[in-house]
């Protein structure tokens, strides 16, 4: 049986989504631990995407097939007994045999969490990014139009990215303002490494006065690293859904 999975993370203690060897403190390491003690048998699960250290996530998909055929509500309900109070298993669902959570993937949003107020926020300031200074938020939203489009994301992954292209299609870029909270929402069919905190950096240095809204064309098309500005931390960052 194929077993469909919808998972939600705080993201703050582990060294992101994807197994590694030299730790358990990965999202996928434990759930596959928390299912070899259930199946007793090695559960390979697959994500939809890598989320890095640190990132969170309300709506990451995974998959994983098993000999068994178990009830969705057993399987969810040990895996919320067993899993960390950090990571909740919210949905369970059995699927065709051929869905892949990475590979049936069309398109996939994050949201980049900010918190704008001169004062931080206790109970928030492990999961947003807080900037004192104001933030213009028109220029903002006229920097991220910039970024929908069928583009070469060169200057916007890292030297670790070993895709064969790093062209992408970003098709949404939303900039949602509640009271101090900014929200923004990057819609595309596929992720550059570190694409959307380099993203969300040029914004901010928008927002900022540091750069200016009309310069972000050049900068995507020069394809240079150096001028996207700082890259926002880890800590603000959500997958936040992905559609198949």
């Amino acid at each position: 049986m194929n077993y469909k999975l919808t998972v939600s993370y705080d993201g703050s203690r582990y060294k992101g989504w994807q197994k590694l060897g030299d730790t358990d403190m990965t999202i996928q390491t434990k759930i596959e631990n928390v299912l070899f003690e259930m199946l007793f048998e090695p559960v390979e699960v697959i994500g939809s995407g890598r989320t890095d250290a640190g990132v969170h996530s309300v709506g990451q998909v995974a998959n994983f097939k098993i000999d068994k055929d178990l009830a969705p509500k057993e399987l969810k309900e040990y895996l919320y007994r067993y899993l960390p109070d950090d990571i909740v298993v919210t949905s369970v669902k059995k699927v065709d045999d051929r869905f892949h959570a990475r590979l049936n993937a069309n398109e996939k949003t994050y949201v980049y969490k900010i918190y704008n107020n001169f004062y931080h926020d206790p109970f928030l300031r492990k999961h947003v990014l807080h900037v004192q200074e104001h933030l213009d938020f028109e220029a903002m939203k006229k920097a991220a139009m910039y970024f929908v489009g069928e583009l070469d994301f060169t200057s916007y992954t890292t030297a670790k990215s070993k895709k064969k292209t790093n062209v992408r299609k970003v098709i949404d870029i939303e900039i949602v303002k509640s009271g101090y909270e900014i929200n923004i929402y990057v819609t595309a069919d596929g992720f550059l490494h570190n694409m959307v905190r380099k993203i969300v950096g040029t914004i901010l240095e928008v927002g900022l006065g540091n750069f200016d809204a009309k310069d972000v064309g050049a900068i995507i098309s020069n394809k240079d690293r150096a001028k996207t500005g700082t890259m926002a931390p880890a800590k603000g960052l959500y997958l936040y859904k992905v559609k198949y």
